[in-house]
């Protein structure tokens, strides 16, 4: 609205209308492209845990999510929820992750005896979602690789240092809390 309003009064309406189709023209194309590698990464994920999958990862990212989660059952349906949604991360699906995370957060609910206050367990679930290691940042390429990046797999490395980092602050500080509120 300030942008129109600005237009009028500086005698650019016509460029202010131009750049509005075109943007929108733009953000539909957006859409498309990223629509296409979620169902992708969501069909897959369908598969893989069908197939059994969920298990195995489940198997390998037991140490760590032992660990992070002490409360849950090992093969619970919050946990498995929770190793689906890690495993969606690691292999950069994105926007496709996310169902997974809702999921996972429904089935914390679930456990949660205190509706009305968040437990530890989705607290450190939010943190692992937020900031999670993606493997592979196949969104990203995809929108880097659509916008014209002459290397769009040059982030990889970026993306895993920065994630690496805000994961680990992320976790010590939800321990440090969790310790904290438990006096």
């Amino acid at each position: 609205m300030i942008s129109l309003i600005v237009s009028v009064f500086t005698g650019r309406v016509e460029q202010t209308a131009a750049a509005a189709a075109t943007g929108a023209c733009a953000a539909v194309e957006s859409c498309i492209s990223l629509l296409g590698i979620m169902c992708l990464w969501t069909g897959l994920a369908k598969i893989g845990e069908r197939a059994g999958l969920v298990k195995v990862f489940a198997r390998i990212l037991r140490p760590f999510t032992r660990l992070l989660f002490p409360k849950l059952k090992a093969d619970g349906a919050a946990m498995n929820a929770i190793v689906l949604n890690i495993v969606a991360n690691l292999f950069g699906m994105g926007n496709a992750a996310t169902p997974l995370g809702i999921k996972a957060v429904g089935e914390l609910s679930k456990l949660n005896k205190n509706g009305r206050t968040a437990t530890n367990e989705m607290c450190m679930f939010v943190v692992l979602n937020t900031a999670s290691i993606q493997l592979i940042p196949a969104t990203l390429i995809s929108m880097r690789q659509t916008w014209g990046s002459a290397n769009p797999g040059e982030i990889i490395v970026p993306v895993w240092i920065v994630s690496l980092c805000a994961l680990t602050v992320g976790i010590c500080m939800t321990k440090l809390l969790e310790r904290r509120s438990a006096r």
